[in-house]
């Protein structure tokens, strides 16, 4: 990297999240006493390199979070998490859009991943308990991560459904979201949140347009930074 280069502060969050992910599994897996204390110095490291990205919080509180996410051996191997997304269009060639009750953005339904439901049947029923609009899965639209597309602070992968109204009634979830509705492509309400990259490939899937799964490119390799400048 040269003088005239900067990094962003994505990617100081980034390989802080990585630093923290590997000092978090060694310690779940190692019992040498001399092994943890080197990766609670990574764990420290990490916690002030996301701290110096303009994370307003204690570098010693934020170590105490991730500590008590340690586990033992294979449960303490740490993994991104993940969400699910419905892209849900009707007969009229609309979306289905809510309004989120934390932010007051508008967006698709999405939501945690459930154990004990595939990820399919998450975004069914997200769909329905968020805006009591009932579906049927169409297809996989894509597989994307969080970070590094810049939606999230934490390390997540997002899965995303195309899935047809069926039935139901529009009736927002009271805690999830403050308003729910469908919109043509040409009248999507505000705030909207990062209509500029999924809507168009969205409205793409409703009108029944065959599309690839989509996904995030591979690095060469992908564990090196691509290059700068």
């Amino acid at each position: 990297m040269t003088s005239s280069e900067s990094v962003t502060e994505r990617e100081l969050l980034r390989w802080s999240e990585m630093l923290s992910a590997l000092a978090r599994t060694g310690l779940a897996f190692t019992e040498s006493l001399y092994e943890q204390e080197r990766f609670e110095e990574i764990l420290a490291v990490a916690a002030e390199i996301q701290v110096g990205a303009s994370l307003p919080i204690d570098p010693k509180d934020l170590v105490t979070e991730w500590t008590k996410t340690i586990g033992h051996g294979v449960p303490g191997y740490v993994t991104p998490k993940a969400t699910v997304g419905a892209i849900v269009g009707n007969d009229d060639g609309e979306i289905l859009l809510m309004q989120r009750a934390d932010s007051g953005v508008w967006l698709y339904p999405t939501g945690w991943a459930d154990v004990g439901y595939s990820p399919a049947e998450v975004a069914v029923k997200e769909v329905w308990e968020e805006t009591g609009i009932k579906t049927e899965v169409v297809s996989l639209l894509g597989v994307y991560d969080g970070m590094r597309l810049g939606f999230t602070r934490i390390p997540l992968y997002s899965t995303v459904f195309h899935l047809r109204a069926i039935g139901g009634d529009l009736k927002p979830h009271p805690l999830e979201c403050t308003d729910v509705g469908f919109f043509r492509q040409g009248a999507l309400p505000e705030p909207m949140y990062g209509a500029e990259r999924w809507s168009q490939r969205a409205f793409a899937a409703i009108r029944g347009e065959t599309l690839p799964v989509e996904f995030d490119g591979v690095r060469t390799p992908p564990w090196e930074e691509p290059s700068h400048g």
